[in-house]
C-alpha cells in the first residue's frame, strides 16, 4: 500500500483495505489457513471440534422445540472447512438435517470459491446481507470471526485523546497519533468513556454486524456462538498483531501478504451485547466448551477405531484445542440469546 506524501488513513481503513482490497487484499487472493498458509484455526486441527459444533447446534434446536425450520450461519467460514465437518455430521441425524437451512456469510469472493468447492455436495447457500435470510430462529457461528475485522484505536495522553493513523514518510508506513475529541470517541463507540480508561480498540464494523444480528435474534429467536482469542477484563489494551507464516510480522510490513488481527475484549463484547437487549450471556474458555461437549469421550472412541500409530496424532490435536497452554485458555466461547431460551450446554 503507498500513501502520497504526507497523506495518512486511519487504522481501520488502513486494515480494512490490506486485508480486503478487491484487487489486492490479503483475503482476497490466498486461502490463509492451513500449514501451507499463514495460521491454522481449530476446525483445521481436528475434526472433533467441528463434531462438537455440530452436536452443540442440535442440542440448541432441541433447545428452542425443535423448529421445522431454522437458518445455520456460518460468519466467515475461511476455508470452509467446518461448515463441510458440520453437515458432515448431521447426517446422522435426519430430523435436524431436514430443518435446517445452512448459510455461509463470507466477503471474499477468492475464499467463496474454495468454500463452494469444499461444499459442493451440499445444500449451502452464500448471502451478502444478513437481513436477507428467511424469517426463521437463526443461529449464529463466528469462529475467529471478529478478530479479523478492521479496528480504530484511541490513546489518552496527557489528559488528551488522539486516534491512530498510519502516515508516509521516505516511502515507509508509520503510525500517528492525531488529535481527537473525547466526545468523537464517544459518539463512534456509542457510550460514555470513564477516566480510568486510557486507551480504546474498537471496530465499528463488529458492532454493526452484531447489531444486525440481535435484531434478527429478537425477532425471530435464535442466537450466537462467538469463538475467537481474547481477554476479558474492564480495561483494554493494545493486541494489534501481524502473522506470516505462521510467525509474527511488523503489521506495517509485508501488507497484502500478511494476516493483521486482534484480540477480543470479551467483557466488553458482553456489555455491547447486553446493550442490544440479548439478555442471556454465557463466557467460557475453548477448553471447557469443547469439554463439557463430550470431546474427551469423541477422542476415545476414535481412537478405539484407529492404529496404534496414529493414536497419537489424535491426541496431539486434541492437545492443542483445549491445553491451557495452548489454545484452550487463550480462545473464549461466548453464547448469546434470548433469556427465556436459558441454553447452558458447555458452559
Amino acid at each position: 500500500m503507498i500513501l502520497k506524501k504526507n497523506n495518512k488513513i486511519s487504522l481501520d481503513k488502513f486494515i480494512d483495505k490490506a486485508l480486503y482490497d478487491k484487487s489486492k487484499g490479503y483475503y482476497s487472493n490466498k486461502n490463509p489457513v492451513g500449514h501451507q498458509g499463514d495460521f491454522v484455526t481449530s476446525p483445521n486441527i481436528s475434526v472433533m471440534f467441528s463434531e462438537m459444533i455440530a452436536i452443540w447446534l442440535i442440542s440448541f434446536w432441541e433447545n428452542l422445540g425443535c423448529p421445522k425450520k431454522i437458518n445455520i450461519i456460518e460468519l466467515g467460514a475461511g476455508s470452509g472447512e467446518m461448515m463441510r465437518q458440520i453437515l458432515k455430521t448431521i447426517n446422522n441425524f435426519k430430523k435436524f438435517r431436514s430443518s435446517a437451512k445452512f448459510y455461509i456469510h463470507e466477503k471474499s469472493q477468492y475464499l467463496k470459491k474454495i468454500q463452494k468447492n469444499k461444499n459442493q455436495k451440499y445444500d449451502v447457500k452464500w448471502t451478502d446481507n444478513l437481513n436477507k435470510i428467511s424469517k426463521y430462529p437463526s443461529i449464529f457461528i463466528a469462529n475467529e470471526f471478529f478478530d479479523a475485522l478492521p479496528i480504530k484505536q484511541f490513546i489518552k495522553k496527557k489528559n488528551e485523546w488522539f486516534e491512530r493513523f498510519i502516515s508516509s514518510k521516505n516511502k515507509k508506513l508509520q503510525l500517528v497519533d492525531v488529535k481527537t475529541k473525547l466526545s468523537i470517541i464517544e459518539k463512534v463507540i456509542k457510550q460514555k468513556i470513564t477516566n480510568n480508561q486510557n486507551f480504546i480498540e474498537y471496530s465499528p464494523l463488529a458492532f454493526r454486524k452484531l447489531d444486525i444480528i440481535s435484531k434478527i435474534i429478537r425477532r425471530n429467536n435464535g442466537g450466537i456462538l462467538i469463538i475467537d482469542y481474547g481477554y476479558n477484563s474492564n480495561r483494554m489494551f493494545n493486541t494489534l498483531q501481524s502473522v506470516k507464516n505462521h510467525r509474527k510480522n511488523n503489521f506495517l510490513e509485508n501488507i497484502y501478504q500478511s494476516d493483521i488481527t486482534h484480540m477480543i475484549n470479551f467483557n466488553y463484547y458482553k456489555k455491547k451485547i447486553k446493550d442490544m437487549k440479548l439478555d442471556f450471556i454465557k463466557l467460557t474458555t475453548q477448553r471447557e466448551f469443547l469439554i463439557k461437549l463430550g470431546i474427551l469421550e469423541r477422542a476415545e472412541i476414535i481412537s478405539k477405531k484407529t492404529p496404534f500409530s496414529k493414536k497419537t496424532d489424535i491426541y496431539f490435536r486434541l492437545r492443542r484445542l483445549i491445553d491451557k497452554q495452548e489454545m484452550g485458555s487463550l480462545f473464549k466461547v461466548l453464547f448469546a440469546s434470548k433469556k427465556k431460551n436459558n441454553f447452558k450446554l458447555g458452559f
